[in-house]
């Protein structure tokens, strides 16, 4: 759309899971976390996810945390306890749980055993800002103005927030399971600080289910990526998977619809090969509105709260006019078609990566001689030729329009 976009993420590399578990296995809470960084973006990477500009490990910032909380204790928004630890008190902020639809009026403290925590508190339904350090936490602290300890989970992503992207900031992303209490928490905490709206839009993605339930680790329903691929499943069927449906629906997942997947990315990497091979000098006369009314048809679906499964269907409509047209076809109008739905890809990001893959000139020649062949009849060179082109990992199918070719590794 040609805004400028600022991408932030930060990276939770200290809360009480992260220091609990890299102490079971005898690891440094740095070493424990990067090695899950790493695969985390590695991951990332394997499913054409564009990295951010900035990105944040949140023991990079906990001096900017702590003048944060700092600041709501000067406010008169927090208040230290005996321990040491470091409470918002939800009670000086009226809007508490507007965008979750909680009334606090009629909410019963630690009902569903999230609000409250071990940690001493004035109000059951207070959130730690700082937890102050206790020995059972080893190393893992950080000596600032607040004393010696490290923050609570939800003043990381309000502090980052705040310094690398400004208050407000546009959009902020995240799952429905955070909507309450962690985002909750973050407008509380960062609104009191800085006295401004925190986030323009919201953005939550739902659950992905396995046979309608919840996919949990607790439940063994967890599909690894790495798992799939070792299957023979491609990046783009799985990528594909999510962007078909609406990110705001929960998505129910099943390893038989990366099958479909694949048999759908399968017809457009075709469609593009056969685009490819077209030398045909006419002209599709009706191709430059036919090409007007996809583009505005797709940035419609995704200016639409990124409706990604409409936007497929724009493109899935293109395919389906041009092949309906396809005699009428030039190299010219071929290369029109190809460039558009390159830029649909941009966003989409599901073109197999196989299609980049060109033809040596060696190759094109030995295509070129079976279709000589083909034409003179010549079949058990024409075949042969075929078989060659094969032990490449070409492999060449014949239709009413030449051949089309398929790379096959």
């Amino acid at each position: 759309k040609g805004f400028r976009v600022t991408f932030c993420m930060n990276l939770t590399d200290v809360d009480d899971k992260t220091i609990r578990d890299s102490q079971k296995q005898g690891k440094t809470l740095k070493e424990f976390t990067e090695y899950y960084t790493k695969i985390f973006f590695d991951d990332c990477a394997k499913l054409n996810i564009l990295k951010p500009d900035i990105i944040v490990p949140a023991t990079s910032e906990i001096e900017e945390m702590a003048k944060t909380i700092q600041l709501l204790l000067d406010k008169g928004f927090a208040y230290r306890a005996k321990s040491g630890d470091i409470f918002f008190k939800i009670n000086q902020f009226p809007n508490y749980g507007k965008m979750a639809g909680i009334d606090m009026t009629r909410l019963k403290a630690n009902a569903d055993g999230r609000l409250a925590d071990e940690y001493e508190k004035e109000d059951a339904q207070d959130f730690a800002l700082w937890k102050a350090w206790k020995e059972e936490d080893g190393p893992n602290y950080w000596e600032t103005c607040l004393g010696k300890g490290r923050p609570g989970w939800h003043i990381e992503c309000s502090s980052i927030g705040h310094k690398y992207l400004g208050q407000p900031f546009d959009i902020h992303v995240g799952g429905v399971d955070l909507i309450f209490p962690h985002h909750t928490n973050e407008i509380a905490q960062s609104e009191c600080a800085y006295g401004c709206e925190f986030v323009r839009y919201w953005m939550h993605n739902e659950h992905i289910t396995v046979n309608g339930q919840k996919m949990s680790k607790s439940l063994g329903n967890c599909f690894k990526l790495k798992d799939l691929l070792e299957k023979g499943y491609s990046r783009e069927s799985i990528r594909y998977e999510f962007i078909k449906a609406h990110y705001r629906l929960r998505m129910d997942f099943a390893e038989e619809h990366l099958k479909g997947n694949q048999t759908v990315l399968d017809k457009l990497t075709d469609f593009l090969t056969r685009l490819e091979a077209v030398s045909a000098t006419n002209s599709w006369t009706e191709l430059p509105e036919v090409l007007k009314r996809a583009q505005e048809g797709f940035e419609t679906a995704m200016d639409a709260d990124l409706n990604t499964p409409q936007a497929l269907a724009v493109l899935f409509e293109l395919m389906n006019t041009v092949n309906k047209n396809w005699a009428a076809l030039s190299q010219e109008d071929a290369q029109k078609i190809i460039k558009q739905i390159q830029l649909f890809d941009t966003v989409l990001g599901v073109i197999p990566q196989k299609i980049e893959r060109v033809l040596t000139s060696e190759q094109k020649a030995l295509i070129d001689q079976r279709q000589a062949y083909r034409l003179a009849k010549n079949w058990a060179e024409a075949d042969a030729l075929k078989k060659q082109l094969l032990e490449q990992g070409i492999e060449i199918k014949d239709t009413p329009t030449g051949p089309m070719i398929k790379f096959l590794n």
